[in-house]
């Protein structure tokens, strides 16, 4: 007989009787190597045609009860409370990662009899490590779960795991090491804030990745088109310009409000394409605010922002001595006015109202950018109230 690929039953029961008249073939004869690769063949179509199903995840776990003498009560410490036990075994409830885990850990079930998928793992837990400390309420709370996940609270909280998973998506954790956090010193942060910072920047890049951009080229970012955003501002809807103005550039652009405890006013980070991505979280709603920390992400971008691991976090209002922030602070102000300009106008903290618009309007920018430097520079927040567009722009971006 010539061996052959089985395809059918013909196939299948004219090899199983070739196998039973070779049986007792010699090892190292013509006859015996054909019984191998017989019974291999008849092995592969067996386990096409009749392949044996995984146990049932409740199945399995009652067998190792009944093998071990446990109780339901001895489950709690897997699943959880006596009513999440009752709802488990009963088909009720379905199981989480969290319990498959230590279901596999505790009580040695092979995971994949708990995911109920041959071949299938448990996710590698290290990507829980930052997750864990993840500020998970928050995010539930606004919202950052409903496109895959439309439960409670407390049933989010048993799936903190899988929602989690999905939330990261196609991103690389790993890659997310948080690289510069300007930050006040006098101003006291929570223990896990690079992981509250890390989830709010998968939360920007998750937005920026649905918007379709033109390919990124760094050239692009030249003096003149930081003279030509600003220009934007002298227009009523400027900031929302600037968003188009940007996505035309290539760069992405993202709204997306600080989370609890952190003092975020921007932030500038690269996509995994390699494209910027500036986000804003219009911590403080004003015109001179968005325009500033606006053009010192992208001084950031254009001069500090070099590896996709990369990302800087920027507390807007506190002055630091690092070389980096200096010169994306000082380049930010010469982008929206440029020194030779701002030396002549003559404008100071003591200037009037009508002189600050004169001015905005003789260099065509919004007279909230000069307010604002006038009160940054001084340190007097009491003048020019009127200017400076309190509540402006978070409305733009409803």
């Amino acid at each position: 007989m010539n061996p052959k690929i089985i395809k059918s039953e013909e196939d299948y029961n004219i090899a199983l009787n070739r196998i039973e008249e070779i049986f007792d073939a010699k090892p190292g004869s013509p006859e015996f190597d054909e019984m191998e690769l017989l019974v291999k063949l008849v092995e592969i179509y067996e386990d096409e045609k009749y392949p044996i199903s995984a146990p049932d995840p409740i199945s399995a776990i009652k067998f190792r009860m009944e093998q071990q003498g446990l109780k339901s009560k001895d489950l709690i410490p897997y699943i959880g409370s006596k009513s999440k036990v009752s709802e488990v075994l009963s088909g009720k409830r379905a199981l989480s990662l969290n319990m498959i885990r230590k279901l596999n850990e505790g009580l040695g079930i092979p995971a994949e009899v708990l995911i109920k998928e041959t071949g299938k793992t448990l996710p590698d837990s290290s990507i829980m490590k930052h997750g864990i400390n993840f500020p998970f309420t928050e995010m539930f709370r606004r919202g950052w779960f409903k496109d895959f996940y439309n439960g409670t609270l407390n049933e989010a909280k048993e799936l903190k795991e899988e929602l989690i998973i999905k939330f990261i998506g196609l991103f690389n954790i790993n890659d997310f090491a948080i690289s510069y956090n300007r930050k006040s010193e006098s101003q006291a942060e929570p223990e896990n804030i690079n992981d509250i910072l890390m989830a709010w920047r998968i939360r920007v890049m998750n937005k920026a990745i649905t918007e379709k951009l033109p390919a990124w080229n760094k050239e692009v970012l030249t003096d003149e088109f930081f003279f030509e955003l600003a220009k934007l501002s002298y227009f009523q809807e400027g900031p929302k310009l600037a968003k188009e103005f940007l996505n035309k550039a290539g760069i992405h652009f993202v709204i997306e409000q600080h989370l609890d405890k952190t003092h975020l006013d921007g932030s500038s980070m690269l996509m995994p394409d390699g494209s910027p991505l500036i986000a804003l979280t219009l911590r403080y709603d004003r015109l001179d605010s968005f325009w500033f920390t606006l053009f010192h992400e992208l001084a950031h971008v254009q001069k500090h922002l070099t590896e996709i691991k990369m990302a800087y976090f920027d507390d807007m209002f506190n002055e630091m001595n690092k070389k980096i922030e200096k010169e994306a602070d000082a380049y930010a102000k010469q982008m929206l006015i440029q020194d030779s300009l701002w030396k002549s106008s003559g404008l100071r903290i003591t200037s009037s109202t009508a002189e600050i618009k004169a001015f905005a309007s003789q260099i065509r920018i919004n007279p909230a950018i000069p307010a604002g430097r006038l009160r940054y520079e001084n340190k007097n927040y009491s003048v020019f109230t009127n200017l400076i567009g309190n509540g402006a722009v978070r409305e733009m971006f409803k």
